[in-house]
């Protein structure tokens, strides 16, 4: 089946389909979009990042919406608002000539008015995060009790991120005999298990190979000191004058600092994390399409559901503390069928992560060494050549002063002429790199064998079952048992502000209006800042540090 037509879509969703410009189907669009329309089958699809699943269930799904009912039919539950945006955004472009189709996206860090008065007008399609979602659920303004459809998208990021339990409240409500799709990039075993919960006998779609890379994707290392990350990270820019790409950082505050050295400097840079309100969103995302930004740099949360399919690189500042999130992470080069290039900048404690990413996705990793100064000085010249080779003559208004170039410049050579054009055109950059000494990276360890191997993955395994020995900062939150709290939804919505690691939580006690926890004491300033902003249902979220018992004691004795 080579064309959208044959798959069994309709005659408007076919040409929605033409005008976006998509001419043939991708391989998890002709597996999943017959089997949805073929019944009511539950159905998990597998599939690297950038393969098109959001059109597989997004086209099946609306071919089967009832257009004369106004009631939601139709659920779409994403891990993050960035991903829910992302995805109401698509469908309302392939449904664009199916006259009477309504969508809403629900989502946290805007107002619940603008969404409340969208439910109340009536809609098909409901995208939303499950926070938010089963925020309007309780406060009786969301009805999923005729829903037909259910897709769980990116269904084992919602569950490392906590809701479970909001998952099971969501879904509780919904028909029993509705249908349930899981789309995923990647699905542990362990999420997998869990994620069986919600479906019943479901066939099983699976595109490559668990956790593969994408084909047309190389993947370079190269193994430096984290104090030259900065200065390793400009080489590489520098000698790719036409990188068009994204750098994945761990953390908005890396993300942050690495946007104002690299501004600072001149780069075409701007930051994508959860800081960002969605106009500030839009805003960069529009100058990057429009080439304006020539980078982006990112946190992996702030980067799902992103809609660029000529990326040329992937640059990961460094290695993800959950290596599946490698794969996302590079499944946004590589698209369309042109080719991508995943670059990371390893230090020497995080060489052994290389090994397992090989064995994991099925590709290798090659070491690679930094550009030199001549080899950034040849690519440089390079690209001002083609620049000046690229000129349009014809085009130009400046013929009238001609004169004013030629009196001025009859007196140099050629050669000289050339030599000053260079400077004056890359003169900062050439100059820099004639005066900077080379970074000396360190030397690649050999692997030394699968015993070797299997004793430090054993290592691995036991540092993780350590107990927490940090301290502990005792915390209340104000909600509780009435506000439907449980100690996975606290976890998600504490863990929903950090970007990597998640903060150790020890002992938790609710109450009917607060709740009292111990959280890692070096995690609090952040919670305190992020999740206060936060609403929960319905609810602005406060917390608060509560004083130690020589804190209470030293001011009552006050």
């Amino acid at each position: 089946m080579n064309s959208f037509k044959e798959l069994g879509l309709d005659e408007e969703l076919c040409a929605a389909i033409e005008k976006l410009g998509f001419e043939e189907p991708t391989k998890i669009q002709r597996a999943a979009i017959p089997k949805i329309l073929e019944d009511d089958q539950d159905l998990i699809a597998l599939a690297q990042t950038g393969t098109g699943k959001t059109g597989a269930f997004g086209l099946g799904c609306l071919q089967k919406i009832d257009i004369q009912s106004s009631v939601p039919q139709l659920l779409i539950l994403a891990p993050t608002r960035e991903l829910a945006l992302q995805t109401a955004k698509e469908l309302k472009k392939f449904g664009k000539k199916k006259k009477g189709i309504k969508s809403v996206a629900l989502y946290g860090g805007t107002d619940y008015g603008t969404q409340r008065k969208a439910l109340k007008n009536g809609c098909q399609v409901i995208v939303g995060t499950p926070g938010r979602t089963l925020d309007f659920i309780r406060q009786g303004k969301l009805d999923v009790r005729k829903i037909r459809m259910v897709v769980l998208d990116e269904a084992d990021e919602m569950l490392k991120m906590g809701f479970q339990e909001d998952l099971e409240a969501i879904l509780k409500d919904t028909p029993e005999n509705k249908q349930s799709l899981l789309f995923s990039a990647t699905m542990p075993r362990d999420v997998e298990r869990m994620a069986m919960t919600y479906l019943k006998s479901p066939e099983r779609i699976e595109i490559g190979e668990r956790n593969a890379g994408i084909s047309n994707v190389s993947h370079q290392y190269y193994l430096i000191h984290h104090s030259d990350r900065v200065q390793a990270l400009k080489r590489l820019v520098d000698a790719t004058p036409d990188l068009y790409g994204i750098i994945f950082c761990r953390t908005r505050l890396e993300t942050t600092e690495l946007n104002a050295q690299l501004s600072k400097d001149g780069y075409p840079v701007d930051v994508l994390n959860g800081d960002l309100s969605q106009e500030q969103r839009d805003r960069v995302m529009q100058r990057f399409h429009k080439r304006d930004l020539k980078i982006l740099i990112a946190t992996d949360v702030a980067a799902r559901g992103l809609d660029v399919n000529d990326l040329t690189h992937v640059i990961n500042y460094n290695l993800p503390d959950e290596l599946p999130v490698y794969v996302h992470r590079t499944g946004r080069t590589g698209r369309a069928g042109k080719t991508g290039l995943a670059l990371s900048l390893v230090s020497p404690r995080a060489q052994f992560k290389i090994k397992r990413l090989q064995r994991m996705i099925g590709q290798d990793f090659v070491p690679a060494t930094l550009p030199s100064n001549a080899d950034i000085l040849q690519a440089q010249m390079k690209s001002m050549v083609a620049e000046i080779e690229a000129v349009d003559l014809n085009s130009s208004s400046t013929l009238d002063y001609d004169h004013i170039f030629l009196d001025q410049l009859s007196n140099y050579s050629a050669e000289e002429l050339i030599r000053r054009m260079t400077v004056l055109l890359g003169g900062s950059i050439l100059s820099h790199y004639s005066q900077t000494d080379n970074i000396k990276q360190p030397s690649v360890r050999p692997s030394k064998g699968k015993d070797s191997r299997r004793e430090r993955g054993s290592r691995e395994k036991r540092s993780e079952r350590i107990p927490f020995k940090g301290q502990l900062t005792r915390c209340e939150i104000n909600l509780g048992r009435q506000n439907h709290l449980t100690p996975n939804r606290l976890m998600g919505l504490v863990n929903d502000v950090f970007e990597g690691p998640k903060p150790h939580f020890g002992k938790i006690n609710i109450y009917g209006k607060r709740t009292v926890f111990d959280i890692d004491s070096r995690a609090v300033s952040q919670m305190m800042t992020e999740a206060g902003n936060q609403t929960f249902e319905g609810r602005n979220v406060r917390i608060l540090i509560q004083p130690s018992k020589h804190e209470k004691s030293r001011r009552n004795h006050t």
